[in-house]
């Protein structure tokens, strides 16, 4: 199902004009508006889905088929160094719209991106809890 005001089920669903570079059934794969590098991509499904949790799992499954398959074409064809896939969930992870999407990002050597974050170091003891936390029986 699509959500008549999301501009990426309008994309995805070709009301809205863009630069493709896959279409099948469940997905569209275009070329991202504002790149972070020579050519970062997104792969939109078409179906209406808010974020990863509520992406039915045969369409995961598929998706990152997907994304796969086109960083290993991308890998080849832009002869870049590296390759990040992102995936944001919620607006504090930096998902900006709100319908599930994969960033495929190719890197290059002095891109200038900086596609990381500040490790920590806690306590084993914080380790533990956090572990126990989420593997313990609901």
């Amino acid at each position: 199902m699509r959500k008549d005001d999301c501009i990426f089920c309008k994309i995805a669903n070709g009301e809205i004009p863009s630069r493709t570079l896959y279409e099948d059934e469940m997905f569209r794969v275009i070329l991202d508006l504002g790149p972070a590098t020579r050519g970062h991509a997104l792969i939109i499904p078409k179906e209406h889905f808010l974020n990863l949790y509520e992406l039915p799992e045969e369409w995961c499954a598929k998706a990152f088929v997907l994304a796969k398959r086109m960083a290993e074409q991308m890998m080849e064809k832009l002869s870049c160094d590296g390759f990040n896939l992102v995936q944001n969930n919620g607006e504090v992870a930096g998902q900006t719209v709100s319908h599930f999407h994969i960033h495929l990002i190719p890197r290059y050597q002095e891109d200038g991106q900086k596609i990381s974050w500040e490790q920590t170091e806690p306590a084993p003891e914080e380790l533990d809890a956090v572990r126990e936390a989420i593997c313990r029986e609901a």
